[in-house]
């Protein structure tokens, strides 16, 4: 995954390459993470979007590395706020 492209692969648990389109990326002090928030471009144009969400460290290159699963419920709130404020901006 290369650090602002729209478009990103995701391989699922079973080995499936799905296509994917960033909405954004975000840096969090709080927990020393970057996180990416996605969706299934097959999903564009439906009338509800599930939005996926990983972490990521990015490589010393600059290249982000490998995306990780969020793993605590602190996260995924603070997930959930910063996705609630970035779609409450786009409304606007």
């Amino acid at each position: 995954m290369e650090h602002g492209e729209k478009n990103i692969t995701i391989v699922d648990d079973n080995g499936n390459e799905q296509l994917c389109e960033v909405l954004f990326t975000f840096e969090n002090e709080e927990f020393g993470k970057s996180y990416v928030l996605y969706y299934p471009v097959e999903a564009e144009g439906e009338e509800e979007i599930e939005i996926h969400a990983s972490s990521f460290t990015p490589n010393e290159d600059g290249t982000d590395g490998e995306l990780l699963p969020i793993e605590t419920e602190e996260e995924w709130d603070m997930i959930e706020e910063t996705l609630n404020t970035f779609l409450a901006e786009e409304d606007e």
